[in-house]
């Protein structure tokens, strides 16, 4: 509407001299109607054509299936969005410029009303307060996603390996185990039926000293091998870990903090609790690790020494850094060797976290290029505006160079003028914008604070684009001769 804006205020004498030659007011308004039509139709041809060339990107991005397929629902849209754009974008001179009388077109005494000023300059405040509101929220998403990588889990899911205890190994896992250590760039190995990532296995089953008969508490359960908490590089809060070093390890448990603080325990190792009715002694406590995402706190977690033979458990091996490939076909070799005809299917810890966060990600790349649209489309309706003003405004600038100003005063005086309306739309972002994020912000259990940085940074970029988009017209109308602008007016 902007740049249709402009470009209408240089027809105003084309619509007096065919409102003089007997043109009806409705026909006009079909004619300009007619034209933005035109324009916008052109555009969904163009648009259609860079959907299908960038579909392909987009679902290897999204990991969607779309496709371009032209169903009666997809039709109507695009001819509904298309009706309504043209209408649209093309109301203020078919509205406006028709219902002007031709003396007051030739005279070039548009009514300037406030209303259309307000409308104009409202256009570019809401285009930009949604280019502020984009840049925040990428801003706050890839430092969120920056956080959740970055934070310590309780344990470390780098150079880890994971796959299925299958075969003749579910019943030799102690065996085999003690074979994949020695494979070279074996760091440690054990096994766990938890996956790890997200809830696998829990239970009410947990029953402590003081627990009230109508307290009900989640527990995570773990059922693990001998170093699984050293192959995870898990630290033990108080207490020790299961060790062959020590007997009836199947009468004992290891509990983390959260458990601790769930039953409130105030010395728990040595202490017996019940799991299922059966007594167990607490051993150790280890330090609050996270084995869902960020998005809920850590729950309380059990420990137990998991016999070998169960169907469900997953060997994990730590390997070394820099040696991965001749490690795994190490490690591919001794498990073919055990489980021949069973195929070797393993997965990285770090690739099964990441999966948590795929919306997340998807958002924080997708959100980059609606900022970047966004910018561009503001950027373009700016543009129109400073274009229309320096038209509107070139006796004003003539009078005052001849009056004394410089170049430099007129450039800065155009340009504080848009810089008005700029800082207007950051003003009405900050709040709707540190209201969508920390909405955002709340489905994390654990996230970044939002501090005024984010919003600095955000206002800065856009002030500084700002400038460099008015800055082509704001250069031409300071160095316009000031007879040649008043002669022309």
């Amino acid at each position: 509407m902007n740049l249709s804006t402009v470009r209408s205020s240089s027809r105003m004498k084309e619509v007096g001299i065919k409102k003089v030659l007997g043109s009806a007011r409705k026909n006009l308004i079909f004619q300009f109607l007619a034209e933005s039509m035109l324009l916008t139709i052109i555009s969904l041809v163009i648009a259609l054509g860079l959907a299908w060339i960038l579909l392909s990107p987009f679902n290897t991005l999204t990991g969607e299936h779309i496709n371009l397929d032209f169903s009666p629902p997809l039709f109507l849209a695009l001819i509904g969005i298309t009706l309504f754009t043209g209408l649209i974008s093309g109301s203020y001179p078919a509205l406006y410029l028709s219902g002007f009388k031709p003396i007051a077109l030739f005279r070039g005494k548009g009514k300037s009303s406030f209303a259309e000023l307000a409308g104009r300059q409202g256009l570019v405040v809401f285009q930009f307060a949604l280019t502020v509101i984009l840049i925040i929220s990428v801003l706050v998403v890839y430092r969120q996603m920056k956080f959740i990588q970055s934070t310590n889990l309780g344990y470390n899911k780098d150079h880890l390996i994971r796959f299925a205890s299958e075969g003749t190994i579910q019943h030799t896992e102690y065996t085999f185990i003690d074979e994949l250590k020695k494979v070279p760039g074996v760091v440690n190995a054990s096994y766990t039926f938890n996956a790890m990532v997200g809830r696998n296995f829990g239970n009410y089953g947990i029953d402590w000293p003081g627990k009230s008969t109508d307290e009900s508490v989640y527990f995570e359960g773990f059922g693990v091998g001998y170093d699984f908490i050293e192959i995870m590089d898990m630290k033990m809060a108080a207490g020790r870990s299961f060790s062959r070093n020590y007997g009836l390890n199947s009468t004992r448990i290891i509990v983390n903090q959260a458990a601790v603080r769930a039953m409130n325990l105030k010395h728990p190792v040595g202490q017996t609790i019940k799991l299922f009715g059966q007594p167990r002694q607490i051993i150790g406590v280890v330090r609050d690790f996270h084995f869902e995402s960020l998005h809920v706190p850590v729950k309380p977690v059990y420990m137990t020494l998991d016999p070998p033979g169960n169907p469900w458990d997953k060997i994990m091996v730590r390997i070394k850094a820099g040696q991965e490939k001749g490690t795994i076909a190490g490690i591919q070799k001794c498990y073919e060797t055990y489980n021949p005809g069973f195929p070797f299917e393993f997965h990285f810890l770090d690739q099964a976290y990441q999966k948590q966060y795929m919306t997340e990600m998807r958002v924080e790349i997708l959100s980059r290029y609606f900022a970047a649209l966004a910018i561009l489309i503001s950027c373009l309706g700016l543009f129109g505006l400073a274009t229309f003003t320096a038209q509107r405004r070139q006796k004003e600038f003539g009078i005052r160079k001849i009056a004394g100003a410089t170049p430099k005063d007129i450039a800065a005086m155009l340009s504080a003028d848009f810089l008005k309306l700029v800082g207007l739309a950051i003003l009405v972002a900050f709040p709707v914008s540190w209201w969508v994020m920390h909405q955002w912000l709340q489905t994390f259990a654990y996230r970044i604070h939002l501090g005024i940085q984010v919003f600095l940074i955000s206002a800065v970029s856009v002030l500084f684009i700002t400038l460099v988009t008015i800055s082509y017209q704001a250069i031409q109308a300071a160095l316009v001769n000031p007879v040649k602008s008043l002669r022309s007016q």
